[in-house]
């Protein structure tokens, strides 16, 4: 059950990302308060959707894989929440 977002297949040219989680110590070791930690816009791209249709009818693929690290812009995509995580998603 831990997995759920295995069983969550995004459609098309969709995926499913998960944003990295803020960095709360500098690298002097002094701790960084939640109020001053910036909104993180890297994710791990968790699942990918099958790809978008082109006109003739052929499937083309999405360029990312799971695993590779993306960039997300400020605001955009769509909240789900799986297991307790925090996911989203994004076209690609």
């Amino acid at each position: 059950a831990g997995q759920a977002f295995r069983k969550f297949l995004p459609l098309f040219d969709r995926v499913l990302v998960e944003r990295c989680a803020a960095e709360t110590v500098t690298k002097g070791g002094i701790m960084i308060p939640e109020k001053s930690q910036g909104k993180v816009l890297q994710a791990t791209v968790v699942a990918v959707g099958s790809g978008s249709k082109s006109k003739d009818g052929n499937i083309q693929p999405i360029s990312v894989k799971v695993g590779e690290k993306v960039l997300l812009p400020e605001y955009g995509g769509t909240k789900v929440i799986l297991d307790d995580k925090v996911f989203y998603i994004k076209y690609s």
